[in-house]
């Protein structure tokens, strides 16, 4: 027995009526002509147009392959293209609203261990804002000694994991930063995980606790490399350990 032809939902048909009715205006075709190039009715693809009746995976094939595009593919661009003017992510970057990050949004004292001198303290300046050319957050970072590594990335906030992701993609290098959702005090805690320049062109994986503190919440925030009589450095040092003490990240270890 034949499978019955599956509709696609009120929904669906009524973006591919939209796209139809805007190719058969620049193509200066008739609905008439249109039918008959798809082999369907008049009748079948006036009601379909007009939102009367639901169009169907055949009749959807059938004018795909009149019309020589496909209406399903521009479809989903035209879905995508809709969530960015509405203020929502890519579904690769956990398609968030802005509305429901907008508690990450803001300036931040970025402190992890220093690679080069294990004594002291790295911080430096992260801000987190809207992007609204690519309806997402992202990161810049900023106030580093070693301003030729200075990244900025994007920003992914899945639901599942409940982790924050801070990714920057260099021509197919990355770093990773993840961390958990802010404490009441509005503070992320986690690991990143990049490469140690060392010398020449060598470069090692090395990950480390990290720490992002609301700028605010600093009276005198201070960047650069913190040496352990520096001011800032007993809080910076405090937050780092809560990182791993608490535990918000684990490193293995024998």
């Amino acid at each position: 027995m034949p499978t019955p032809d599956r509709q696609l939902s009120e929904a669906q048909s009524l973006k591919v009526a939209a796209i139809l009715r805007e190719e058969i205006a620049r193509r200066r075709i008739s609905r008439q002509a249109l039918a008959e190039q798809a082999k369907l009715s008049l009748s079948t693809l006036e009601k379909a147009l007009g939102g009367r009746r639901p169009f169907t995976l055949a009749s959807t094939v059938r004018l795909e392959q009149a019309l020589g595009i496909s209406l399903r593919q521009a479809q989903a661009v035209s879905a995508a293209v809709s969530a960015a003017a509405d203020g929502v992510a890519p579904d690769g970057l956990g398609a968030y609203s802005r509305r429901a990050v907008g508690w990450l949004e803001g300036v931040y004292v970025t402190v992890r261990p220093s690679f080069g001198d294990r004594a002291a303290i790295y911080a430096y300046r992260t801000e987190i804002a809207w992007d609204a050319s690519v309806s997402a957050l992202r990161f810049r970072e900023s106030e580093k000694l070693d301003a030729a590594y200075t990244q900025a990335g994007e920003v992914a906030v899945p639901n599942q994991s409940g982790h924050i992701y801070l990714v920057t993609n260099q021509h197919g290098q990355h770093r990773l930063i993840t961390v958990s959702r802010p404490t009441i005090a509005g503070e992320l805690y986690g690991i990143i995980s990049t490469l140690l320049a060392g010398r020449g062109s060598q470069l090692t994986p090395i990950a480390a606790p990290i720490a992002l503190l609301p700028i605010k919440s600093i009276d005198r925030p201070t960047f650069g490399r913190i040496s352990p009589e520096a001011e800032n450095f007993s809080l910076y040092r405090e937050r780092l350990r809560r990182a791993i003490e608490e535990p918000f990240a684990i490193f293995m270890h024998d």
